[in-house]
């Protein structure tokens, strides 16, 4: 059986692994597939924040100041590259070992129980974000980040297939190709599979990914390359229409959900079944041809196996406990949403598991992997399971803690339920509001009832679990007045929301409201030249235009966020912190508290 190496591409948030590989992992065990996992994500972070690769770095800055230099005596030199090279002089002469000491010590704090002193911590994210500031310079124009997670190349745009092309052969600029060549190479040439998956499930993983891609396609032409996860799914149509990508990038594409396909596709390459027999998939046939597979296959929930970790570096992520996702459903539930484009992802809308079920399987993942925290990633987490499950933890005596996205609730009103979910272990609650104004909530059919998000948001309160709420300015036709509500109504409950996240409404292709544009008054700016766009520019016919939107979001996060900026933002980071500390009420997480929090002492660092 051919040998298959799974691959999870930057750029994602370090603090747990990412479920999809280890859901592909599981099912190509149970078939007798033999496969490695490789989070390349964590490995990369972890790389960025070593000797090793500051060294290396050190080198980068002094070959292209030299270069620049050259250029200087030759006259060639353009205004940017004078700026350039001025920053370039400047920074060789920082203190490399000091910062090398200073990241070193960060992460033996976020990997210990002294993350749990908040000033440390800051610290630690503060020396991890000074140092990618020196790594970034080094690959400039480029912007590579640590937290949040939004590094760009700048010259290279991702929803261009052209640039998207050519990034990978651009090592000036485009980190990954260092990344591939220093972590992912070393480890085909060890491992030898004969296939490579690469999950590719968030748009700012489309750079590194199709990156890594190209060279394992370049290096190792015998390899089969194929690519998958949801924005593989979105992006379908655009791929498939390019047969450059299946020339230069991949050999195939796995579309919607990939557990049982990719098992059928690594099967096909061992000549057990044509590839155009396999669901879901989309492959260059021997003649050149792209073909697109009719034949769809969606996940029977109930019976796959229990993801499988093995083989992820633990040791590697920036948390001091293992944190395991768990999927419990598959779809949203409420499904209606005329803002969002998560269903692309899937054929069929909503599937469960039996809550019996997700009760073994969660006891099963806390015994093997020694793990008392659970992210559940389900889009929207049901009500009913909210009411059902947890009743069914207390008595299995799970002893586990767990957070998770979900809607404000009209079936979630009574105290019990809320004194049942604390008692389960459930500590954070992530709240999709989206707006507070009666008619915009009707717009976007979230139908959130004011009164009864009061009510969750204050028996949430009561029973010591962290409310995270969300929303956004300027969906369609929505008036200052009415984006005002949402402020209002944010700024007025303080009390009962810990932290908050707002947004601008952004047009996303695969949402309800983008086709329906006559229906909502808008008007579409498409531009050919961006062909792997997934959202657009728009105007209105009233309300907020899109300036307007972005000028009332910066703002809030200008004149109104103070109550709730936090000294470290990560979701999981703080869900640990209310786990170790047993209460919703943490005020040394707030900068308002500690407005000194940005010039501390330095721990001592241990080299």
């Amino acid at each position: 059986m051919k040998k298959v190496m799974l691959i999870f591409p930057p750029e994602w948030v370090p603090t747990a692994p990412y479920l999809a590989l280890p859901s592909l992992t599981a099912v190509l065990r149970q078939k007798g597939i033999p496969v490695v996992q490789k989070d390349i994500n964590v490995e990369s972070f972890d790389h960025f924040f070593s000797r090793e690769f500051l060294e290396f770095v050190k080198s980068r800055i002094q070959a292209r100041l030299k270069e620049l230099r050259a250029r200087e005596r030759e006259g060639t030199l353009s205004t940017g590259d004078r700026d350039l090279k001025a920053t370039l002089g400047r920074i060789q002469f920082i203190d490399l070992e000091h910062h090398i000491g200073k990241v070193l010590r960060a992460k033996e704090i976020m990997r210990s129980r002294e993350f749990y002193d908040v000033d440390k911590c800051e610290w630690a994210l503060n020396a991890f974000r000074e140092v990618m500031e020196y790594i970034s310079i080094a690959y400039h124009p480029a912007s590579i980040n640590f937290y949040p997670v939004e590094s760009n190349l700048n010259v290279y745009r991702p929803w261009i297939s052209d640039e998207l092309l050519a990034a990978p052969d651009d090592g000036r600029v485009n980190i990954y190709i260092d990344v591939c060549q220093q972590l992912l190479f070393p480890a085909i040439e060890a491992e030898r599979p004969d296939v490579v998956g690469i999950s590719i499930g968030t748009p700012v993983q489309l750079m590194s990914g199709i990156t890594f891609c190209k060279l394992i396609k370049r290096k190792y032409p015998g390899i089969h390359v194929t690519v998958g996860g949801n924005i593989v799914t979105r992006l379908k149509d655009e791929f498939a229409k390019k047969r450059r990508f299946f020339d230069e990038a991949f050999d195939s594409m796995i579309c919607y959900e990939g557990e049982h396909a990719l098992a059928w596709l690594v099967e096909a390459l061992d000549n057990q079944t044509p590839l155009s027999e396999v669901p879901n998939l989309i492959y260059k046939d021997a003649s050149g041809r792209v073909r697109v597979n009719e034949k769809l296959h969606t996940e029977r929930v109930s019976e796959l196996p229990l993801p499988d970790f093995d083989g992820l570096p633990w040791e590697k992520y920036f948390s001091p406990e293992r944190i395991v996702p768990y999927l419990g459903t598959r779809g949203c539930y409420w499904g209606k949403c005329t803002f969002c484009d998560h269903g692309a992802g899937y054929i069929d809308q909503f599937r469960a598991k039996h809550a019996d079920q997700i009760v073994n399987e969660l006891a099963a993942l806390r015994d093997k992997y020694n793990a008392r925290h659970f992210l559940f990633t389900d889009e929207s987490f049901p009500p009913a399971l909210f009411v059902k499950l947890p009743p069914m933890m207390i008595e299995r005596k799970l002893d586990i803690y767990w957070t998770t996205l979900i809607r404000f609730e009209s079936l979630l009103l009574e105290p019990e339920i809320w004194d049942k979910a604390a008692a389960s272990g459930c500590r954070s609650l992530y709240f999709g509001l989206e707006s507070a104004n009666e008619r915009i909530i009707k717009l976007v059919k979230k139908d959130t009832k004011i009164d009864a998000a009061l009510t969750n948001l204050r028996e949430a309160r009561r029973v010591g679990i962290w409310s995270h709420v969300m929303g956004f300015f300027g969906f369609p036709s929505e008036t200052q007045e009415e984006a005002e509500d949402t402020r209002r109504f944010l700024l007025a409950n303080q009390d009962i929301i810990h932290s908050v996240e707002m947004y601008f409404f952004v047009l996303y292709k695969h949402a309800p409201v983008f086709g329906a544009v006559e229906k909502y008054g808008i008007e579409v700016k498409e531009n050919p030249e961006h062909d792997l766009a997934l959202d657009y520019y728009y105007t209105p016919e009233s309300g907020l235009t899109i300036e307007d939107a972005m000028r009332r979001y910066e703002n809030f996060y200008r004149d109104d966020f103070n109550p709730w900026a936090l000294r470290i933002n990560a979701r999981e980071h703080v869900f640990l912190y209310i786990t170790h500390y047993g209460t919703n009420d943490l005020p040394r997480l707030y900068v308002k508290n500690h407005p000194e929090s940005y010039s501390l002492a330095e721990p001592e660092l241990i080299l």
